[in-house]
């Protein structure tokens, strides 16, 4: 009988230890600021990152002439481009045109589509020569910065290629293309885009 009162008093110990100490996996917390900070990544809505590009612009075009084999011979080009936008944004239509008096003409169009859950655009290019859409670029735009991969593939080889658009908050954003043939340790670039609005005749009125 004394065993059995003994066994309830520890069992009532044990209950109450439990209450006042409870097990590790409930007392740890997070950190606050590395949630925040998550929370702030996870909410942030990209899907207005290519506005800048609506609109006419003047283009001034350099491409590389054999990318990856040393060369250093570029040519230029000068054109336009004109980009709409299609489901309320989430979507865009780049034509894009320019000419060569070495290199001849470039005929293109690039389509951007946005992912609404992972918050990354994909953008493909398409060459009126071939009429093929490419493998896309994806990627997002950080501190006013767009980066976007993609693998491929040049004269047989699998490479890697880098689109990157700066001075988007600028009259005239900057756009280069770049290739690596080492897994990224390096790159090269082979085609660099400057642009400048066009005034719409509908801002001359005014």
């Amino acid at each position: 009988m004394k065993m059995t009162k003994h066994f309830r008093a520890y069992l009532i110990l044990c209950g109450l230890s439990i209450v006042v100490h409870p097990l590790p996996v409930f007392a740890q917390n997070s950190d606050p600021s590395k949630t925040a900070s998550q929370s702030a990544i996870a909410e942030r809505d990209g899907q207005h990152d290519f506005d800048f590009e609506l609109g006419s612009w003047k283009i001034h075009l350099k491409k590389l002439v054999h990318p990856l084999t040393g060369s250093t011979s570029w040519v230029e080009f000068d054109g336009t481009s004109v980009t709409g936008k299609v489901w309320d944004g989430r979507a865009q239509l780049e034509q894009f045109e320019t000419d060569s008096p070495v290199a001849g003409h470039i005929e293109g169009l690039t389509l951007r589509l946005y992912h609404p859950q992972t918050r990354q655009w994909r953008l493909y290019w398409a060459n009126a020569k071939d009429g093929t859409l490419v493998v896309p670029q994806i990627g997002e735009f950080r501190d006013g910065r767009g980066e976007f991969y993609a693998e491929d593939t040049l004269n047989g080889r699998a490479i890697l290629v880098r689109f990157l658009w700066s001075d988007t908050n600028t009259s005239k954003p900057h756009f280069e293309q770049a290739f690596s043939d080492d897994g990224g340790k390096t790159w090269e670039v082979n085609w660099i885009t400057d642009q400048t609005r066009v005034q719409e005749e509908s801002d001359k009125a005014h």
